[in-house]
């Protein structure tokens, strides 16, 4: 099998529009959630989110793009921009038959959908929907625009599997990549879901916090007060590519990929296993396929989302897998960032990458009483990102439907 490296980054968040300002903010436990100024939203349970901060997608594209790509798209492209960019990567001096992009998506352009329903049914019931209305909504439409745009002719697919899908998506890159089928993969994920809808939809669902006198402290994973996630938004790619393709040609490696576990948990619509049955298998998997045994890992970036039951599954899933291991650090960095749906995978695994290069776990903020069973089991750095010696890490998504994607990161070592 071949071996696969991480050779580019790129990061639109709701605590920062790049990778640089996204760590930095990670690590000083900085709140992305405020009051809600896409929509009104007083009349919504949940009236926050963590949305982008001065971003317009019209300021960083034609305004042909904005016309034709609904905004998860266009989060997209921001983000594999970057992620070239900070690579320091010359697509056109490689070859394009042998680099893919599997990206991933939750909800697709759901805000496009909303838009042109609301203008139907507001009008006289005469048809005027859009052209662009099908490919924007799409979840699958950001991998191919991806390709076209870089004229990509290898793998191009989107993997959908909740708020699993972009660690779904990164552990197929990597399986194409060491089955030798690509050099190269463009991975990740994206989400623009701040709307009625959506908001309307997960509340309905009891999903979200109601935390709206203090929504900057509302996302608290593993607290005793926690009470539900706090939806966010945007992109984070993550640039796959096979170490001798990426030695040959020099490159900056940020890190490396050594496995990936998907799993379900095969018992509920929306709710995790209360013993975490899908979650230890998907870990386990993950350990598995990199060869290495539980106590090898030094920190997991949880899948965290604050919610009561979702959290606590968790945690009884990585004290199955792990025991007790008081030097095992855990967070939660959707307490900082929301839940960015399907592309949480890809915002976290980039954090936990960064982690890892930079030896610093980043912290759980707002978590004021962890959850008593587990508080003196665990590592547990609160509110500010601690120093911490690390050689693999590992990152949990979980996804509505049970599934389950756990990819293992290691610290690049020639």
């Amino acid at each position: 099998m071949k071996r696969v490296v991480v050779t580019g980054l790129g990061a639109l968040t709701p605590i920062g529009n790049d990778v640089a300002t996204f760590w930095n903010s990670l690590v000083e436990g900085k709140s992305g959630a405020a009051r809600i100024t896409k929509f009104d939203p007083e009349k919504f349970k949940a009236q926050f989110a963590c949305e982008l901060k001065d971003f317009d997608v019209k300021d960083h594209f034609h305004v042909k793009e904005v016309r034709q790509y609904d905004a998860f798209s266009l989060y997209a492209l921001y983000a594999v921009d970057e992620a070239l960019r900070n690579g320091n990567i010359d697509l056109d001096s490689l070859n394009k038959n042998r680099i893919g992009v599997i990206w991933g998506s939750g909800n697709g352009g759901i805000q496009t959908f909303q838009n042109q329903m609301e203008e139907y049914f507001e009008g006289d019931g005469t048809p005027r929907f859009t052209p662009f209305f099908i490919p924007r909504i799409l979840v699958d439409i950001a991998a191919g625009i991806i390709s076209i745009k870089y004229g990509l002719r290898g793998v191009n697919f989107c993997p959908v599997s909740a708020c699993a899908t972009s660690n779904t998506a990164l552990i197929e890159a990597f399986n194409y990549i060491r089955w030798g089928k690509a050099d190269m993969i463009i991975s990740g994920g994206s989400e623009a879901a701040i709307n009625e809808a959506a908001m309307g939809g997960f509340s309905a669902a009891k999903a979200l916090s109601t935390k709206n006198d203090a929504p900057e402290t509302a996302s608290r994973p593993f607290d005793t007060e926690r009470d539900g996630f706090v939806m966010g938004e945007g992109a984070g790619a993550i640039i796959l590519e096979e170490y001798e393709h990426a030695k040959r040609r020099g490159a900056t490696i940020y890190g490396e990929i050594v496995g990936g576990g998907m799993a379900a948990d095969a018992y509920h619509l929306t709710g995790t296993h209360p013993e975490g049955e899908g979650a230890v298998l998907g870990m386990q998997e993950a350990l598995n396929e990199a060869g290495i045994t539980p106590d090898q890992v030094d920190y997991i970036n949880m899948h965290a989302t604050s919610t009561p039951l979702g959290d606590k599954s968790e945690l009884i899933a990585v004290e199955r897998l792990f025991g007790t291991r008081h030097d095992l650090a855990l967070s939660g960095t959707k307490s900082m960032t929301g839940h960015l749906l399907g592309a949480a995978g890809a915002i976290e695994g980039i954090a936990t990458i960064l982690a890892l290069q930079h030896q610093i776990v980043p912290p759980t903020i707002n978590t004021q009483t962890i959850e008593p069973e587990f508080a003196d089991k665990y590592n547990f750095p609160l509110h500010k990102g601690a120093s911490k010696e690390m050689t693999y890490a590992m990152s949990n998504t979980f996804g509505f439907g049970g599934h389950i994607a756990s990819v293992l990161f290691k610290r690049f070592e020639e």
